[in-house]
């Protein structure tokens, strides 16, 4: 099972994303937009679990504590680099709890031998990747990275535009998913919820 833990988007957020979306894919039609159901914060990619492991892990993310928070969603960046991009995304700001919260994930799956994070959170809600393929939405440079002009024209138009805010949610609960790939796109299942209280 391919698993990863998130926080899902409330419907009025969702729906405010979409509409943007459905704004500005035109201005680069050769991307992969996501679908507006697939939107979420990414907490901690897990990668592929036997299924016997999900009840451990599960455990263990009950155990984990924190308060509900706001998450604004506002500017947008390219990964790696506008330059050279791969992926298209919206900033999120919050407080401090957001941070820790995916720290806390991080050393709660570590106790069942899940990689603890090599690199800082940097949290983002991911809208489009360039081109075909598989490609990763790591935030670093991979091997096969150049500049390319895949989002160019979409840059330029939303630099015209000045400040992008998409609005803000409260973030409630987090979600252990389920990841299967299709030639649709990732289809994600819902596996367990865990409230913020």
């Amino acid at each position: 099972m391919r698993l990863f833990i998130g926080i899902d988007l409330d419907p009025e957020l969702r729906t405010r994303i979409e509409r943007f979306i459905e704004g500005v894919q035109g201005f680069a039609p050769n991307a992969r937009w996501m679908q507006a159901e697939s939107l979420h914060v990414t907490l901690k990619f897990i990668g592929e679990r036997p299924q016997e492991q999900v009840e451990a892990l599960t455990q263990r993310l009950r155990r984990v504590e924190s308060g509900s928070f706001e998450l604004r969603f506002t500017g947008y960046g390219f990964f790696p680099t506008a330059k050279a991009p791969r992926v298209f995304w919206i900033g999120i700001q919050a407080d401090a709890h957001l941070a820790q919260l995916a720290a806390n994930i991080d050393a709660a799956t570590s106790e069942i031998g899940i990689p603890r994070e090599d690199r800082p959170y940097s949290p983002h809600l991911t809208l489009a990747r360039s081109g075909a393929g598989r490609r990763s939405g790591a935030p670093e440079w991979r091997k096969g990275d150049a500049p390319n002009a895949a989002f160019s024209v979409l840059e330029k138009r939303l630099a015209a535009m000045g400040e992008l805010d998409l609005g803000r949610m409260t973030a409630r609960e987090f979600i252990l998913y389920q990841s299967e790939l299709s030639p649709r796109g990732s289809q994600y299942t819902k596996l367990q919820r865990f409230p913020l209280r």
